[in-house]
């Protein structure tokens, strides 16, 4: 998928009221958005009772000395299927750029390169992701529903999980606590 719109490299966080309880606060990293449709990573929620490490060693690799951390919902398709958000200091075979500000990876390889020791300095793992068909998330842009913001790295690795919906609106300028859920008619 060939990024061309202005949303790939972009967060788009749910507005209150969204209407679609998948999506209550969410934190899409968008990684991809073009003619043919749009691919995000949810980095706002976590996965309970899911680690690094237990990833791992499903996948039968040793995790070495990598840092376990908690594994995100990147959404709600293809929820097994596992994804790695990097830093640009790590290319695999299937590895994408995001806009020049990250990289989006989802084959072993990256997982393999984190726990030897090798792999990209900042990362986080999600299952899943957020996809739109052509012209949906355009579509959707234009109601009630999404925000998009700045694709500031900082919310994506430095960050906690569950403060990023509220950091990225603070980013924006935005006071979460003041949006309405609804939207009105004149």
């Amino acid at each position: 998928m060939e990024s061309t719109s202005f949303l790939t490299g972009q967060f788009l966080l749910a507005m209150p009221g969204i209407g679609d309880p998948r999506f209550e606060h969410a934190v899409i990293a968008m990684c991809a958005h073009d003619t043919d449709g749009a691919l995000g990573i949810g980095v706002g929620t976590l996965i309970d009772s899911l680690s690094f490490h237990d990833v791992l060693r499903q996948l039968e690799i040793d995790p070495g000395e990598a840092e376990d951390r908690p594994v995100l919902l990147g959404g709600p398709v293809e929820p097994r299927r596992g994804f790695v958000l990097h830093s640009r200091d790590w290319s695999g075979g299937d590895t994408i750029d995001v806009a020049g500000r990250w990289a989006l990876s989802g084959t072993i390889d990256v997982l393999r390169a984190i726990a030897e020791g090798t792999g990209p300095e900042r990362w986080l793992v999600a299952l899943g992701y957020a996809g739109w068909g052509a012209g949906q998330l355009d579509g959707e842009m234009t109601r009630h529903g999404w925000f998009n913001t700045a694709g500031d790295e900082r919310l994506l690795f430095d960050t906690a999980a569950h403060h990023r919906w509220e950091a990225g609106f603070a980013a924006a300028g935005i006071d979460p606590r003041l949006l309405a859920s609804s939207t009105g008619t004149a």
